[in-house]
């Protein structure tokens, strides 16, 4: 019987192109894939593209509404807001903190002062470009013309957004910022007012009101901080609070007057009002009723923590300034002891020129 002999041929060899090739095209199959994901986290959703007719413009205008998706928009841009708080702490505060050699306490304030100055500047300066650029200081009736305002330009979407998102942001903070337990409650209740009035500006379609607002309390804010950071640096600093205080009144009286104005006149007077969640009008009694309690609400919260604190400051500069009081002597069952101790010294301590020591009664007596 003939025995076949076993195959010798070798396996084919891919060439290192093949492999080459087929790798990249399972990369650029995945980025495609990613792309398509990473674009709902990165960019701005529910984009509409108006035509020059529509706008009465030479140009046609993209403008943006608001959506569900926003919120992967916001999570990723409150991890961005988590990368720059950490950049300006290890870059920044850390290295003054280092050579100001502050204790625990002015340690965490400087800390908190110097993110939120940061945040306040940044933020002021970008609304007051939009207020400037959309005629907002030129045409306040703006404010609540042309109700709802549910078309925003990228930059009005922008600015909601990063504002949330930094508010978000200031959760994690409280464990990467190791704060004090005691200190949680007060910041959970700062965080939580942000987010409130933020967020309902901008569900309610209110963000024209909401941006003018948010700008005037942002400069108050920054101001009262940049001071405490210097304050921090020369104790002797006090002109920046008496600043301060000034503007955190004429800022609480201009917000209550613009929401009043916008709400209850501008809006009360529209010609429609009814509920739509299509169009998103919310220009109904009831909600413009919540939307000013909500406010003065704030503001009178607002006001009493202000006032505490300015009576605790004046408490501790006139207890500073006071000039001590001499204490009272106990008195004696001889008035004649008494008045030897009060000629022999001062507040019962003997001087060195006593007229009736001993030694001299006996030199009398001798």
């Amino acid at each position: 019987m003939a025995i076949r002999k076993k195959s010798t041929k070798s396996p084919p060899v891919l060439s290192h192109e093949f492999v080459l090739q087929n790798h990249a095209d399972i990369v650029s199959c995945v980025a495609m894939i990613t792309a398509k994901a990473s674009i709902i986290f990165v960019t701005l959703q529910y984009n509409v593209t108006l035509s020059a007719s529509e706008e009465q413009a030479t140009e046609s205008a993209s403008l943006y509404y608001y959506g569900i998706k926003d919120l992967a928009t916001v999570f990723f841009y409150m991890l961005v807001a988590i990368i720059i708080h950490a950049i300006i702490q290890e870059y920044v505060l850390d290295k003054i903190n280092r050579r100001m050699h502050f204790s625990k306490t002015k340690h965490s304030k400087f800390n908190e002062s110097g993110q939120l100055s940061a945040f306040y500047l940044f933020a002021c300066v970008w609304g007051t470009f939009i207020l400037i650029s959309e005629n907002y200081i030129s045409d306040p009736t703006i404010l609540w013309r042309a109700y709802p305002h549910n078309l925003m330009t990228f930059q009005m979407k922008f600015f909601y957004i990063s504002q949330l998102a930094y508010w978000f942001h200031a959760f994690p903070e409280l464990y990467f910022q190791k704060t004090k337990k005691e200190d949680i409650p007060r910041q959970l209740v700062y965080i939580g007012l942000y987010l409130f009035h933020i967020a309902g500006a901008y569900l309610l379609n209110l963000n024209h009101l909401g941006l003018v607002l948010l700008v005037l309390h942002y400069f108050v804010e920054f101001l009262f901080h940049i001071s405490r950071l210097f304050y921090f640096s020369d104790e002797k600093y006090q002109k920046g609070f008496s600043l301060w205080a000034v503007l955190f009144v004429l800022g609480r009286l201009l917000t209550l007057i613009l929401s009043v104005l916008t709400v209850g006149f501008g809006l009360a007077r529209a010609e429609n009002q009814k509920l739509d969640f299509s169009t998103g009008d919310f220009n109904v009694l009831a909600v413009r009723i919540a939307v000013l309690a909500s406010i003065c609400i704030t503001q009178a919260f607002m006001m009493w923590k202000f006032i505490n604190f300015q009576l605790r400051r004046w408490r501790e500069h006139s207890t500073f300034q006071a000039p001590p009081v001499k204490k009272k002597l106990p008195a004696t069952k001889s008035g004649r002891s008494s008045r030897k101790g009060t000629e022999n010294g001062v507040n019962g301590t003997v001087t060195s020129n006593g007229a009736d020591s001993p030694r001299n009664r006996k030199e009398k007596s001798s």
